[in-house]
């Protein structure tokens, strides 16, 4: 995420925003490939709510479909995540850095009970 595929980019983080999206994205990647009626068994919404969910996916490209015969078979598609994760990182160090500087804080203040006895 080099700031080029702003569009791309968006997709995905909206895909991510909500939790019925999320919970697909563990299902396919806990359970590999599934048919929309096995994913849909796992949601109290009608199928269409659900295809809708789908197609967003889709179009974030986290998840691809594969029809075979009647059957729509989708697959989790984690190259996107890995591009979340590029953007998340500096975040991350940010957090690390400023958790290690507490630490550091923590570490050269007086313990409690040692500061008691030498009251």
């Amino acid at each position: 995420m080099n700031g080029t595929g702003t569009a791309a980019e968006d997709r995905v983080f909206a895909a991510l925003a909500n939790a019925t999206r999320r919970e697909v994205l563990r299902l396919l990647r806990e359970r590999g490939p599934q048919p929309v009626q096995a994913l849909a068994d796992h949601f109290d919404m009608r199928r269409p709510s659900l295809s809708e969910h789908l197609k967003v996916l889709r179009e974030a490209g986290l998840v691809s479909e594969q029809r075979a015969g009647r059957k729509r078979i989708y697959r989790l598609e984690a190259a996107p995540l890995a591009d979340v994760q590029d953007w998340l990182h500096p975040y991350e160090r940010f957090w690390r850095e400023q958790l290690k500087g507490l630490g550091d804080l923590l570490d050269r203040m007086p313990d409690d009970e040692a500061h008691e006895h030498s009251a």
